[in-house]
């Protein structure tokens, strides 16, 4: 399956992408609906190819017109927002249902908690953990088996960000300043003894939520803080996506990729960068290997190849899912991140006050990378170590892990077996170690070869 651009990714857009205006939007739109006859037809073919009353269904020229008309209906609709399906997991070896709730919410975001329903009590309390997800184009569900990783040992939160295309425009706007209180205000709903996760693009304002509670002495400030594969210095090993937005320029942006959410969406008229927008940048990066992803399961689906259809039903409903973005906050992060630099610069600000890294003290910080990350290139999250020179040595690490990219810096089984038991032993010796004199050099870890 094609997963090296699929998650947390910084925002882009495709080369050569055309001026974008409200009606492209509008005409996005009604593109989408007037295929809504067609795809209506596919449906009852399909089923009539796949009825075993129907001598042709048992045939390869029947199989292959069901095949042909999944793939026009899967091709060309738009997919929801994916469930999380996370209803059980094992704690201390028993199977324990998970219920997901909603414990704090504003027009942008939710908080969701993976409330476990113990059935029996703990020998000891197990790490609170909020996981700041991507903000970036897809779903917060993109993090499902990084939760589903946790889950067993530790009690786990996360941040479920809004389509913008669903906000209101009388709810206001959402712009990076707003993300940064956004967390802060979460960590005080969760009261203290947490610590804190950003998967990829979350780093930077995570980074600056932690440095303003820490600079006003803030006592619900997180534990510890676990960078993952975050854009903290696009300086270091720009990637492609790193160097677009450096080539372009924020103006460059604004005109060609800004739009307004059209009729009947309850955002209508909102400035946002649209998701479509942004799953063609992503699909264009490895056109080939989706235009083989689907070539495999109309094969596998001819076949009846089951298996190898239903991986690609539930990788492909997790992708082709996206969200809208506000223009603010999209403008905003690829001016201060990828073109300005600020946080490293030392000149990033919040609600025009200086975001100063060197405050966070009380903050133990692991970082971690990916050898063969292609969006947050080597080097651009371990920046952040620099940053706070105030942290004991001692509660400080940084951990590549070889031979994963980005999405398996916080997915898959290395993700599983290598670095969740790093980042939890991390935590843990966090809440157990005492702050004292800092040092200057991180604590470089590798996994083993």
């Amino acid at each position: 399956m094609p997963i090296g651009e699929f998650g947390g990714a910084p925002p882009l857009v495709a080369e050569g992408s055309p001026a974008l205006t409200t009606p492209m939007y509008w005409m996005y739109e009604m593109g989408h609906a007037s295929l809504n006859p067609a795809r209506a037809v596919t449906d009852a073919t399909k089923i009539l190819f796949q009825n075993p009353l129907n001598p042709w269904s048992h045939t390869e020229f029947g199989k292959s017109i069901a095949a042909a008309c999944e793939l026009f209906e899967r091709t060309t609709r738009r997919y929801g927002k994916p469930e999380w399906g996370l209803d059980t997991t094992e704690v201390n070896g028993v199977r324990t249902p998970v219920e997901v709730r909603s414990i704090w919410e504003k027009p942008f975001c939710r908080l969701l908690h993976f409330d476990r329903k113990l059935t029996r009590p703990l020998r000891s309390p197990h790490p609170r953990v909020l996981i700041v997800a991507p903000m970036s184009g897809h779903y917060a569900t993109l993090l499902r088996g990084t939760v589903e990783a946790f889950l067993p040992t530790h009690e786990v939160y996360i941040t479920d960000w809004s389509d913008a295309r669903m906000v209101p425009l009388t709810e206001g706007r959402f712009d990076l300043d707003d993300y940064v209180d956004y967390v802060i205000e979460m960590l005080h709903v969760l009261g203290g003894n947490m610590h804190v996760i950003a998967v990829c693009q979350p780093s930077v304002p995570v980074v600056a939520a932690v440095s303003v509670m820490e600079a006003a002495r803030d006592p619900f400030v997180p534990l510890s803080m676990t960078l993952m594969g975050g854009p903290i210095d696009t300086r270091r090993n720009p990637t492609s996506v790193n160097n677009l937005a450096a080539e372009r320029g924020i103006e460059w942006f604004r005109n060609h990729v800004i739009t307004k959410v059209p009729f009947p969406h309850p955002g209508v008229m909102r400035d946002v960068y649209p998701g479509f927008l942004q799953l063609s940048g992503f699909i264009t990066m490895n056109l080939d290997r989706h235009t083989d992803a689907h070539k495999a399961l109309f094969n596998n689906l001819v076949k009846g190849d089951g298996d190898m259809v239903d991986k690609h039903r539930e990788f492909y409903d997790e992708y082709l899912a996206v969200m809208d973005l506000t223009a603010e906050y999209y403008l905003q992060t690829v001016d201060v991140v990828f073109v300005k630099h600020a946080l490293p610069k030392g000149e990033m600000t919040h609600r025009g006050k200086p975001v100063d890294p060197s405050q966070i003290r009380r903050v133990a910080l692991m970082t971690v990378e990916g050898e063969k990350d292609d969006i947050s290139g080597l080097g651009q999250t371990e920046a952040t170590h620099a940053l706070c020179p105030h942290i004991p040595d001692h509660r400080r690490v940084h951990y590549v892990q070889k031979g994963v990219g980005h999405y398996g810096v916080f997915n898959g089984s290395r993700f599983r077996s290598e670095i969740v038991p790093r980042i939890s032993d991390f935590m843990m010796s966090a809440a157990n170690t005492k702050i004292s004199a800092a040092t200057t050099k991180p604590t470089l870890v590798r996994a083993a070869e």
